[in-house]
């Protein structure tokens, strides 16, 4: 009996810590793993997942089959053309209205790292003006969004650009998704997107 009761408690040990590991939720060929919403293109190229838009210039995202809850999320973006994108978490879909909130992907000083809520009160948090310059436009970008509870915070480059402490997306649930925004011409690259449950 004692070693039934060493035995799971080393499973349950390892189970503990396998959910806290960091992990891959792009394999870097193909998109499995997640679903496209509306009619602008997403796929995946020499170790990247790409977006651009299509013919009906709408909006269009691309969601994880997973929900996650509280997590700690990297991923590295690069903004060709307009670039105007972003990374939806707890979030729903019904066509492409999308429900939940995004940290905003966008060309320089239209607040990249902070939070919007769509279909709802809007913007939530900005980054500091002087934190706008952080983003490098056309190049290799590094995105951390952390949501626990009720607090998000994210980072680019390393630099943090938002804390927000809310109670309705303490509440929230649903997946992860990057957008494409409505309008056309734009090009998004992504790459080396990892999470780890919290």
């Amino acid at each position: 009996m004692k070693h039934f009761f060493l035995f799971a408690l080393i499973i349950c040990a390892t189970t503990a810590i396998n959910a806290q590991q960091e992990k891959s939720i792009f394999n870097g060929k193909d998109l499995t793993g997640w679903t496209i919403h509306g009619t602008e293109k997403w796929y995946a190229e020499n170790g990247e997942m790409i977006c651009e838009s299509g013919p009906d210039k709408q909006y269009g995202y691309l969601s994880t089959d997973k929900n996650y809850k509280n997590f700690d999320l990297t991923l590295e973006f690069k903004q060709e053309a307009d670039g105007n994108s972003g990374v939806f978490f707890r979030s729903g879909i019904e066509g492409v209205k999308i429900s939940g909130w995004q940290v905003e992907v966008a060309p320089p000083g239209l607040h990249t790292g902070g939070i919007y809520e769509s279909y709802g009160r809007e913007w939530l948090i900005q980054p500091k003006k002087e934190d706008e310059k952080i983003l490098k436009m056309g190049e290799w970008n590094t995105m951390r969004v952390k949501a626990v509870g009720d607090e998000v915070t994210t980072w680019l480059n390393g630099h943090q650009m938002v804390y927000i402490k809310d109670a309705k997306i303490g509440q929230g649930v649903g997946f992860i998704a990057l957008q494409i925004h409505a309008g056309g011409g734009i090009k998004v690259r992504w790459k080396n997107i990892k999470i780890k449950e919290l």
